[in-house]
């Protein structure tokens, strides 16, 4: 079976969001098509949608792939207004999310292992990469989204909307690698770089997992947040040096959720030997990663991104059972672009959300 997001079906329903037409990255109000519902398919009305460091990038063409127009946003959830005659998962009225995955191939090994995130012909929300066929996919800046039942996810009742929404790419980018690379046992001792969208809630998942938590981080001013608020145990400061030297070899494990290009070897020297370092920051530009205490602690310095359904599924739900949210900035839809810089200046605790239900204005 094939999870598809198109098939032969049309797009003949008028939807309204906004998108980003050049490299200014400025976003403004624009009309396009979606696909009918098909059998297999739900829609979706949005609520709201999260706004991701990634979207950032796309938007202002940080990577080169030339999307054009462009409607970000892969941190949508909202209520199901329509049902396919084969879903079995969802009826009209339930809260539901769609995260970056929308369709893949549905038969390679990836995808029968529910890894649809590393299927080669995986779809995101929406499109990032120039494939050069012309095919587009539009995000969750936009009225509503049609998608198959396979990648859509049920929220839990008692997790609010527009706080969870980001638990779809930032929830599953830090989850995703805590279980997969034994970042979730309980007292090791786990450090988490950068305490903004993701690094605040890497702090929450770990300590839910019952893990000492360390934020590591180039602003000190975050510490009182870091203990106080979100629980860390403890607060590096990464720029001195002996603060640096006192925890080398103290931690089992670290996220890293920096964005931008910074210095690999002060972080591998906090692993105790066996750690492991994943990085799930994407940096604009080449990092380099020092050989010689890798092999000298026998350490592990990986990536990841979000994971399957099944697991961002389970992530949801784990989410819900902990009453795991993010914190989040409530903005109406024509503050975006105001949103867009004040995030590539890190002016933001910890998440934007667009209102997209109240504020979106046809």
């Amino acid at each position: 079976m094939s999870n598809t997001q198109d098939g032969d079906q049309q797009h003949t329903q008028k939807a309204f969001g906004w998108a980003a037409r050049d490299t200014s990255g400025i976003l403004s109000p624009f009309h396009f098509t979606r696909r009918v519902n098909g059998d297999d398919d739900i829609t979706m009305k949005i609520l709201y949608c999260g706004i991701c460091h990634t979207d950032l990038h796309i938007t202002r063409n940080d990577f080169g792939f030339d999307v054009y127009p462009v409607v970000p946003g892969h941190e949508i959830v909202g209520v199901v207004t329509q049902v396919g005659c084969n879903v079995q998962k969802f009826k009209i009225g339930d809260k539901v999310g769609v995260g970056c995955l929308v369709a893949s191939c549905g038969s390679c090994e990836n995808c029968k292992e529910d890894l649809e995130t590393y299927c080669p012909k995986v779809e995101f929300s929406y499109t990032i990469f120039n494939d050069g066929t012309g095919k587009k996919n539009y995000g969750g800046y936009s009225d509503f989204y049609v998608v198959n039942e396979h990648f859509v996810l049920r929220f839990p009742e008692n997790l609010p909307l527009d706080a969870a929404a980001p638990l779809l790419c930032a929830g599953g980018t830090v989850y995703s690698p805590m279980k997969y690379y034994g970042l979730d046992k309980s007292g090791k001792h786990l450090g988490v770089v950068g305490l903004g969208g993701l690094g605040h809630v890497a702090v929450k998942f770990a300590k839910a997992f019952g893990m000492k938590v360390t934020v590591i981080s180039t602003s000190p001013s975050k510490k009182k947040e870091a203990i106080e608020r979100l629980g860390a145990d403890s607060f590096l400061f990464s720029k001195d040096s002996d603060e640096m030297k006192a925890a080398v070899s103290t931690m089992d494990g670290i996220i890293d959720t920096v964005s931008a290009p910074h210095p690999m070897a002060p972080l591998i020297d906090l692993l105790k030997p066996h750690g492991k370092l994943v990085v799930v920051g994407v940096a604009e530009k080449t990092m380099e990663v020092p050989i010689f205490p890798l092999l000298m602690g026998r350490k592990l310095v990986g990536g990841s991104t979000v994971g399957g359904i099944k697991e961002t599924q389970e992530m949801i739900d784990f989410a819900g059972k902990h009453n795991i949210v993010a914190d989040i900035e409530l903005i109406s839809m024509d503050y975006v672009n105001t949103a867009m810089d004040r995030l590539a200046r890190g002016d933001v605790r910890y998440r934007f959300v667009i209102d997209v239900a109240n504020t979106l204005n046809v």
